[in-house]
């Protein structure tokens, strides 16, 4: 089904796209109100701590399975070393594991046991055909669809949990419908996540709110009630917010672009300040203190990075291309391409500032991570930072704490030039310590924000570096006045260091 060549022939779309609804339902604090079961396919990012602490707060009356065929993965979440780093999780996963909470590639026998079922897969962009660059990739959401309908046994709440395209519940209801077995009913729901990669626990212990849409019927009254009972055993009523399923999944989308765009305006701004001698931090103070405004996301850097922000970004514009609103999808096109531009500028700053050549020169890299408190690297801008440097030539010593040497690789040999398999190889060291990273290099480069980078002895990385030394702050970390004293060369994104 191509979602956006128009409304999905033979689907009710008074349903999904009705008035927004009021639903507070009326049960007990914490009464489960039946939900005894549920299940997650997809132990991704989303997926694992999501059940891991509706597991915790549910009680040990609520059994939560997260299944995946990724049987590598489901080992990892098993272990003692889990697949995905995040502040607090192993505490979680450790304390409710084997009790109410498990990990499985049994993906049948879990659909059949669920009374509630999740649907956290990956939506990546597209990479071929039509929409490609823009459009969101569902094969896997279909691929969830189609197993559920073989494998269910009795009526299901089936639910979005993955960022997905707006009417993709459609989608799934016209999959499921088709296949399902006589006396099975699904109802479909969207309950898209709003929490933030190194803050993942305390977003879901505590979140903002929590958005769940729904049809209108009946049944689908009762089904978001009934998922609506499961949060409200830790979240209160007044934070669960209920739509139609069109509002929920646009709502998403529109969230993560609203946090990308500041992002990028904050990033443009810090040009300006370097032009006319402005310090973006304390323009950024100030704008923060309207309270329209808020401090959130001013923060300017290397740029954005992460599994949603362009991928959603790129969706609204193809969604708005395909609704024939070109100037809508210009300018959210417009925050990706400021996105790009502000890598690009920073990394061509470390080129011009070592004197227009970084060939055969080692330049030491702290971080890999998009952010600091996570492991993901996906369109993290040390990615692209990274090889344009290692295109110019450059020897990289990379160090990051929480992401692995093949990941490191894998991303970087993904990105560099394919005419030159070795090329990574060659010119990539990732190293095990900042010590290590940071020995007899030309210029320090700083791509991820660990605190533990500010604890760095940077006196002792100046005396063993070549000079003139450099050093590079693409995340506005540092004391740089103390480096100045010290003797480095400092860059900095937003300012210029006199």
């Amino acid at each position: 089904c191509i979602l956006w060549s128009g409304c999905c022939v033979g689907i009710r779309p008074s349903i999904f796209l009705s008035p927004a609804l009021c639903v507070c339902p009326a049960k007990e604090r914490g009464n489960m109100s039946g939900v005894t079961n549920v299940c997650c396919i997809g132990a991704g990012y989303v997926g694992g701590p999501t059940c891991s602490v509706i597991a915790l707060k549910g009680g040990e009356k609520v059994k939560v399975t997260v299944v995946d065929i990724n049987e590598k993965r489901i080992a990892a979440w098993n272990s003692d070393t889990l697949p995905i780093y995040e502040p607090g999780l192993d505490e979680i996963v450790k304390q409710c594991r084997g009790k109410n909470l498990f990990f499985s590639t049994n993906v049948p026998q879990a659909i059949k046991d669920a009374d509630l079922i999740f649907v956290s897969v990956n939506t990546p962009t597209k990479m071929y055909g039509v929409g490609k660059g823009c459009a969101a990739d569902v094969k896997y959401i279909e691929s969830c669809a189609r197993a559920i309908a073989e494998h269910a046994e009795s009526s299901k709440i089936v639910i979005e949990k993955s960022t997905v395209p707006a009417r993709t519940a459609e989608t799934l209801d016209r999959i499921l419908s088709s296949n399902c077995k006589p006396g099975i009913d699904f109802q479909i729901l969207s309950n898209p996540e709003f929490l933030a990669e190194g803050t993942a626990v305390a977003d879901l212990l505590n979140p903002d709110r929590v958005l769940i849409g729904g049809p209108t019927t009946e049944k689908g009254l009762a089904a978001v009630a009934k998922l609506s009972s499961v949060y409200e055993h830790w979240v209160p009523k007044d934070r669960i917010i209920t739509t139609n399923t069109w509002s929920s999944e646009l709502s998403k989308l529109a969230a993560n672009a609203f946090l990308a765009q500041r992002v990028s305006s904050i990033n443009a701004m810090s040009a300006i300040c370097e032009a006319t001698g402005a310090d973006v931090s304390e323009v950024a103070r100030a704008i923060g203190k309207d309270s329209r405004l808020g401090p959130k996301f001013l923060q300017a850097s290397v740029g954005f990075g992460g599994s949603c922000f362009q991928k959603d970004i790129l969706n609204m514009v193809y969604l708005a291309e395909s609704l024939g609103l070109p100037e809508v999808a210009a300018y959210w096109r417009q925050v990706i391409i400021m996105n790009d531009w502000q890598e690009r500028r920073f990394s061509n700053r470390i080129i011009r500032c070592l004197f227009n050549t970084v060939s055969g020169k080692r330049i030491g890299v702290l971080g890999f991570a998009f952010k600091k408190n996570t492991g993901d690297t996906r369109e993290s801008p040390a990615i692209y930072v990274c090889s344009q440097l290692i295109e110019e030539g450059a020897f990289l010593n990379i160090y990051d704490p929480k992401v692995s040497e093949e990941q490191i690789m894998e991303d970087l040999h993904g990105q560099v030039s394919r005419g030159e398999p070795d090329r990574v190889s060659d010119l990539v060291t990732v190293c095990k310590s900042s010590d290590q990273a940071l020995n007899n290099v030309h210029a320090v480069v700083v791509l991820t924000e660990w605190d533990e980078f500010k604890e760095i002895d940077y006196q002792r990385v100046y005396d063993n570096m070549l000079k003139p030394a450099f050093i590079f702050d693409g995340r506005l970390l540092l004391d740089h006045a103390k480096l100045k004293q010290i003797g480095f060369q400092v860059e900095v994104i937003g300012k210029t260091i006199h």
